[in-house]
């Protein structure tokens, strides 16, 4: 039910940063507010939607500075080297 009412309402947003910000990308961009608005939102949702995540950054990282891996470099650590890194963190 909230939702259904959330998404009927208009929005108002009272919030100087917030108009200040919309305003700044409205001149930059050459839009109304409104449009600006409209833009900044499906910018903002595009990049989340197509945002590269951890293994595929690594993966084309590694493809574009020839990194392999293999043999010992593709297993986990033992735990002992976790512990010895935790260490050193805690010695700090």
């Amino acid at each position: 039910m909230r939702s259904e009412w959330a998404a009927a309402m208009a929005i108002n947003i009272n919030d100087p940063q917030a108009d200040a910000l919309t305003r700044t990308f409205a001149r930059m961009a050459g839009l109304s507010i409104r449009e600006a608005i409209v833009t900044a939102m499906k910018e903002a949702i595009d990049r989340r939607r197509n945002r590269e995540k951890p293994l595929e950054t690594a993966r084309r990282l590694r493809e574009k500075h020839g990194i392999v891996i293999g043999g010992a470099a593709s297993k986990p650590l033992q735990r002992e080297a976790y512990d010895e890194m935790w260490d050193d963190l805690v010695q700090w």
